[in-house]
């Protein structure tokens, strides 16, 4: 028998090792999940974090006369500007809809309110296209055709900036930096919706591992944001171009976030019918 057992001992010790870095992985999480509740969860970092914002889109591009103009950040055509910036509302949907959907459904187990809330991703899409239309509509508005030549020709007889650049031509207007709208949007919805995560442990609600996984995936995704933001603004685009692309985006933010979901009929704020009094107790009883 002892002959016979030999061979087992290094499986015992294999599972004893996984089992030591499934606990340590475990811990991990569950510490890194709990920081980064509490600092998201707190009123005065949020109001110190658009600052932070601001300070990006409007001192950033001062940078612009430190950095290597031959960046790869400083082609439109770059890695992250195609995979990621272009489809950054894809991104912020899959990651911070997955969350609101495992806090509101394991918080109050209501399918009707999981879609309510649900709804501001639906809402956030509906302002971001409405505001590349209107992107579009203000470079046409003040742009011009011309031929790329070194006169620089201009071509009175298009003056709709598809029909240009279908012939050839170029186009130059006033071009809102929509990069810079919806990596801008982008943060402030995931800081917003991502803020009740640290009243949700509080009230003691059920947090597994999967939903504390997205929790620290939608930190990652934020923090990607905010480094795009930071290259596009020291690389691409005009000065005002990126601070009205800025500034749209926040006031997309607060006619919502803090207008129209204070509002009994609206998609309603973060959090909102989530912590109802004796909630925890049921939800105890469900489990």
């Amino acid at each position: 028998m002892a002959e016979g057992s030999k061979p087992k001992k290094p499986f015992s010790l294999l599972a004893t090792a996984a089992g030591w870095a499934q606990a340590l992985c475990r811990g991990l999480v569950n510490f890194w999940s709990n920081q980064f509740a509490w600092l998201l969860g707190v009123p005065c970092l949020r109001r110190a974090y658009h600052l932070w914002l601001a300070a990006i889109v409007i001192f950033g591009p001062l940078l612009q006369f430190y950095v290597n103009p031959r960046a790869i950040f400083a082609n439109h055509h770059n890695f992250f500007n195609i995979k990621f910036v272009r489809s950054a509302w894809g991104w912020t949907c899959i990651f911070l809809g997955g969350f609101i959907l495992l806090v509101v459904y394991l918080a109050t187990g209501r399918v009707l309110l999981t879609v309510r809330h649900l709804c501001r991703l639906a809402v956030g899409a509906g302002l971001w296209l409405g505001a590349t239309e209107t992107f579009l509509l203000i470079e046409n508005l003040t742009g011009y055709c011309f031929d790329p030549v070194p006169e620089g020709i201009l071509v009175n007889t298009l003056p709709d900036k598809w029909a240009c650049l279908h012939k050839g031509h170029k186009w130059h207007g006033y071009d809102v930096s929509g990069h810079t709208f919806l990596l801008t949007f982008c943060c402030l919805l995931m800081v917003e919706e991502t803020s009740v995560f640290r009243r949700y442990l509080t009230q003691g609600l059920p947090a597994g591992i999967p939903l504390r996984l997205i929790f620290l995936l939608n930190v990652l995704l934020l923090a990607l944001w905010n480094f795009l933001l930071a290259c596009t603004v020291v690389y691409l685009y005009e000065y005002s171009h990126k601070v009205v692309g800025a500034a749209m985006a926040t006031l997309c933010w607060y006619l919502t976030y803090r207008g129209w979901y204070r509002w009994r009929w609206s998609p309603g704020r973060p959090g909102a019918g989530l912590f109802v009094k004796g909630a925890v107790g049921e939800v105890k009883k469900r489990n």
